[in-house]
This record gives C-alpha cells, structure tokens and sequence, in this order.
C-alpha cells in the first residue's frame, strides 16, 4: 500500500498531496520552519549588522532618521523675542531606504522531502544559506564604513535645510593613511614591518577617541575592524620575533592578559581563534573580519557598494555604532518551484535590506595612501562614491 512507502521515497509527496490544504501546498510544510532556522544562522554568523544601527522594519521602504546638530540656542532670551533662526533650529530629516532588489540564496534539491524527514539535511542548508546571506550584507555594511569614513558635513547651500548647522568637525582629521598601512597583515613583508603597522593601528584608534570627544560624540560602541592576519599581529605585539634584542619592541606581550601591561587581550593559552573573539584597546573594540573591502568594484549588490577600495588602499575601518545605519525587512521569503527538466527542486531564500549614512563624523578609514582629505578619498573611490549622507541620495 501507499502508506506503507518510505518518506523518502518519491511516492511520498504525491501519497501527501490529497490530504494536504491548498493553504499550506503538498511538500512546503517545511518551508516556515526552514525560514526561521536560516534567520537565525544569519544572525549567527553576521559580523557588521549588530555593530552598526541596525533597526527592522515590518513594511514600508523608508526609515527617517533626524539630522544631528538641528537643536537651536538661545543664551539669553529676552522678553518679546521671537525664537527664530532659519534653518539651524529647524528639526528635519533624512532617509534610509531598501535596496531596490533583494538579495537571495538559492540551490537545487535531488528529493525535497528530505528537507522534512532529515533535520540534519535542512540545518545544513538552512546554515549555508544564513551564512551566504549574512556574509553579503557583511559586505554591504563594510562598504558603507568606507563610505561614511569618506563622507564631508553637508553643506550644499540649499534651500531643503539638511545642512550640518554645527561648527566645523575638522573630518579630515579622522582619516588615518600612511604606506606603512600596506604592510598591514601582509605575510610577505618582515615581522617587524607588520608590528610597525599594527602599533599604528592602536595609534589610529587613540587618536579616533580624541577625534570624538573632541567633538563631544559618543565615545562607547567604538570598533575596528582588520583581517584575521592583522588581528593576530596586534595580539602579538610584544612577542619576540628574532633572536636580536632591537626587535622587541616591548619586553611583554601587549596583549596577553599581561597584568603589568595592562591587562590587555587574554592568556596566550587561548587562541582567540573565532571570528567573534575580540580584543580590546582603550574602550575600542578589535574586531577580525573576512569582509573588510580591499577589492575594486566587488560584485555585492546596487551600484552604491561597488567602490574602488584597493586603488584608495583601504586597509581597516574604525567607527562608533551610530555612524551608519542598516535596515532590514522583517522576515524572510523562501520559495520553490519544481523543475521537471533537470528533476529537481529549486530553493530561494530571499531577503530586503538597505543601507546609510547617519553621522560621518563617527567614522573613519585606516588606508595605505596618505590621501590629503576625505574629499581626496572621495574621488579615489569612484564614480559611484555619490554623497548619501543627510539624504543627498534620496
């Protein structure tokens, strides 16, 4: 008899078919189930979205953020005086929008009902495709660091009113090049080349501090982000190289949980090997990542991601939480049709996201040319370095 078969076998999605609604569709009962496990694989393996404003929405495309610095003053306001001073008190905003298409994960099943009958099968997929998705908006995200670390203060003069009212920031202050950042967790130059430019990264990240409190900016939720290599350079700073004496450039490991330095890092008898594992550095976080954007117009979604970031020698990015903000439509859609030509079932998870721009001035780039400004940076970046901050780009 037919209930007799084997789950797996082929005969079992059309045994199913007759007792199954045409609300929920013979052989897709799995579907919500898979949805979520893949959300959750996202959010596992997704670096940049937790560190960044990240925000959901349930539908819609838009998200409005207000411009900073749009609270007017008044020292001493006398009696009859009109509290009124044109566009610096004026409270507007700016838009974060979706991208115009969403990204998706997709592959080919040889027998679907697998996906029911095998949750070892289903949470194998359901990680390749949280982490193929969480991996790209990685880089969307990176992208757009670059991007707020390269943006000016608004000032274009006219009549909409998002103009940044506040005084000069001195942004090109928070731009940190020199070509000893190309040795930067680069294998084919000398250890002590790679230390030299690890000890410039933590001088890059004490002078992002004084950049924000110089400018009374919030300075908790301060990160940077390097390559795994340049991760393990910074965490060995310390450690003899060489047998001569003028190649240690500190008699203790910085970053061994040293008490007497410092206490920074942890004991050397952990590896800190995890993608998630951190350092810490004068209240900024040390992150390691895989998707810093080092390549020339990579393939990751809407022309505004694909930036010429080797020819402007990005190298790391350090920012604090509020400088760019990622947006996410709530849920995840999957689905699957059959294709009767090459037998099989094709699987799409697809999700909506979009990115911007919220405070430049919390941002900056770590590269290997000494660009002399961020408008410098600008244009080394390319074409499709529009300005998007304060809704240029809107």
């Amino acid at each position: 008899m037919a209930d007799n078969l084997s789950d797996t076998g082929m005969a079992y999605r059309s045994t199913r078919a007759a007792a199954t609604s045409g609300a929920n569709p013979p052989g897709k009962l799995w579907q919500p189930v898979w949805s979520g496990e893949v959300i959750h694989a996202y959010d596992e393996y997704n670096i940049f979205e937790p560190l960044v404003t990240a925000k959901t929405i349930p539908s819609g495309r838009v998200m409005e953020f207000p411009i900073t610095g749009t609270i007017g003053l008044e020292a001493a306001w006398d009696a009859g005086e009109e509290l009124m001073n044109g566009n610096n008190s004026k409270a507007t905003t700016f838009q974060v929008t979706l991208d115009k298409r969403p990204m998706a994960a997709h592959f080919d099943l040889d027998n679907v009902d697998l996906m029911v009958t095998q949750w070892e099968y289903r949470a194998e997929l359901a990680r390749q495709a949280g982490q193929t998705l969480a991996n790209a908006r990685d880089k969307q995200i990176g992208a757009y660091l670059v991007r707020a670390g390269a943006e000016v203060q608004r000032s274009d003069g006219d009549a909409s009113g998002d103009d940044d009212p506040r005084p000069s920031m001195s942004l090109d202050n928070a731009l940190y090049g020199d070509t000893d950042f190309a040795n930067l967790g680069n294998t084919g130059v000398s250890a002590s080349k790679r230390i030299e430019a690890a000890l410039k990264v933590l001088q890059a990240i004490e002078d992002f501090a004084v950049h924000l409190q110089t400018n009374n900016m919030p300075t908790g939720g301060c990160y940077c982000a390097v390559t795994p290599q340049a991760f393990m350079d910074i965490r060995s700073l310390g450690v003899a190289r060489a047998s001569d004496i003028s190649q240690v450039y500190n008699s203790q490991p910085m970053f061994g949980g040293v008490a007497q330095s410092g206490g920074l890092g942890a004991p050397y008898t952990q590896s800190l090997g995890a993608l998630q594992d951190s350092l810490e550095y004068m209240g900024c976080k040390i992150i390691k990542t895989n998707h810093i954007p080092n390549t020339d117009s990579p393939t990751i979604g809407e022309s505004r991601y694909s930036l010429l970031f080797a020819t402007a020698g990005i190298k790391a990015m350090i920012w604090q939480d509020t400088a760019v903000a990622a947006l996410r439509l709530q849920g995840l859609k999957v689905d699957t049709v059959d294709d009767v030509r090459r037998n099989t079932t094709f699987t799409v998870a697809s999700m909506m996201s979009g990115t911007g721009v919220l405070r430049p001035e919390c941002a900056a780039v770590i590269s290997s040319v000494a660009h002399a400004s961020r408008a410098a940076l600008d244009t080394a970046l390319g074409s499709n370095m529009v300005a998007e901050y304060g809704g240029a780009n809107v």
